[in-house]
């Protein structure tokens, strides 16, 4: 009788360890903050009280560190540093929203030319995934994750884009899926502190609504929505969005309607597999050239002769020697004689399919008649603004007003880009 109330007893207190060691992982899992878990999968340390401190002992982790932390290395010094120095020289007055369209997890390239945006609007066909949860990952499982990260960032590191197939397998595979893990990682190396991450949905008129659920009725689009802050503490914002900006998604899904609220901006196009230079992307293609003031592009964006010259001016970097062989058929002969009609300004990084320094392009497209051009950049988001609110909704007044403001501002901005020192670099005999 003694013996199986001991063994009772033994097998009360085996539960009880059991029930406590299941308690602690659902604690850490609660405790564990977005930012810690970005800079873990970033090869970075958390900070000294997080919960997942523990898994930075793991050889995995220190291995996984060691390989981003040189590979990351070698990219600011051979890309990102000059890239920024180009920029800062360049894109001298950016707008406050920057529409990176085609763009997939690629928030390097857009800190990296526009680092002062207050939004940055990211689409791509990849899903964003779920929230990464380390702490429900065995330790192997993690090892495969961490190796998975790397093989997605493989791309981006290597020829400044993610490429498409890659990105299927990769952000499909076990453990940590989509493109916010990637994300993750790119705030979290370009020095962002992540504040809030809210799951978004977009419904047909562009409302957007936080969607913890992945379910809101009458959802077309979903996507995420991250608040940080960088070293000056100025709080940003990235949507990215799960979306086929092709004809029959882009204005369908809401999308167009989200971004047409957010008023006129900048965009960033590049490694867009020309599909702009097709008629099924018209919708988005006229988008842009509507609803913004900047536009920096590789050729495989807007075609040169989209761009009207009574609105728009062109001016050339680095060298244009044709598409690649897989998109032979986009050489744009309009593009070779801008290049060609004066000495053009080398660039000193690579960027796009032509990746090497020495034959890569850039064009920036100024738009001449900003006071007449959509909304005002400086108009306020309205976006999510934080996670108590459900859905959009600004004051149409304050909007108008910031439009005023910011149409004053653009004549400035325009004289500062395209004065007397820079117009003989600009094309305009079409």
């Amino acid at each position: 009788m003694i013996s199986a109330l001991v063994q009772i007893f033994r097998a009360i207190g085996l539960l009880a360890s059991v029930l406590i060691a299941l308690m602690a992982c659902e604690v850490q899992a609660q405790t564990a903050n977005v930012n810690d878990i970005a800079r873990l999968l970033a090869g970075m340390q958390p900070s000294p009280d997080s919960p997942l401190l523990a898994m930075t002992r793991d050889r995995a982790w220190q291995q996984h560190a060691n390989r981003l932390n040189a590979i990351f290395a070698k990219v600011e010094s051979r890309q990102l540093i000059r890239i920024k120095a180009w920029s800062q020289a360049k894109l001298t007055s950016p707008s406050p929203v920057l529409f990176y369209m085609f763009s997939g997890p690629d928030f390097l390239y857009a800190n990296a030319f526009f680092p002062n945006a207050s939004t940055y609007v990211m689409s791509g066909l990849e899903p964003t995934g779920p929230v990464p949860d380390l702490t429900r990952l065995s330790r192997d499982g993690r090892a495969r994750s961490f190796r998975n990260i790397e093989e997605s960032l493989n791309s981006i590191l290597t020829y400044s884009f993610f490429q498409t197939i890659d990105m299927r397998r990769n952000f499909a595979a076990a453990g940590l899926r989509g493109t916010l893990p990637i994300i993750y990682v790119l705030l979290a190396r370009t020095g962002k502190t992540i504040r809030e991450v809210s799951p978004l949905s977009l419904d047909q008129s562009g409302t957007a609504q936080v969607d913890e659920a992945g379910g809101v009725e009458g959802a077309r689009v979903y996507g995420v929505k991250i608040d940080f802050v960088g070293d000056d503490a100025h709080l940003q914002t990235l949507y990215y969005f799960n979306v086929n900006v092709d004809n029959d998604g882009f204005k369908a899904s809401g999308f167009a309607r989200f971004c047409e609220r957010l008023g006129t901006g900048d965009a960033f196009v590049k490694s867009a597999s020309y599909l702009m230079h097709r008629a099924n992307f018209s919708d988005v293609r006229s988008f842009l050239l509507e609803h913004t003031r900047l536009i920096l592009q590789d050729d495989s964006g807007i075609p040169v002769n989209r761009f009207d010259q009574a609105s728009w001016r062109l001016r050339p970097f680095g060298h244009y020697t044709g598409p690649i062989a897989l998109f032979a058929n986009r050489y744009q002969s309009k593009l070779t004689q801008l290049f060609n009609q004066r000495p053009v300004e080398s660039i000193d990084f690579g960027i796009g399919y032509r990746w090497r320094p020495q034959n890569s392009s850039l064009i920036v497209a100024i738009r001449t008649d900003a006071a007449t051009a959509g909304a005002a950049a400086g108009a306020q988001s309205e976006g999510v603004p934080d996670r108590n609110s459900t859905a959009i909704g600004a004051d149409r007044k304050t909007h108008r007003t910031a439009s005023r403001h910011a149409r004053n501002r653009s004549s400035v901005r325009t004289r500062r880009l395209v004065g007397p020192a820079q117009r003989s670099f600009w094309f305009a005999d079409w």
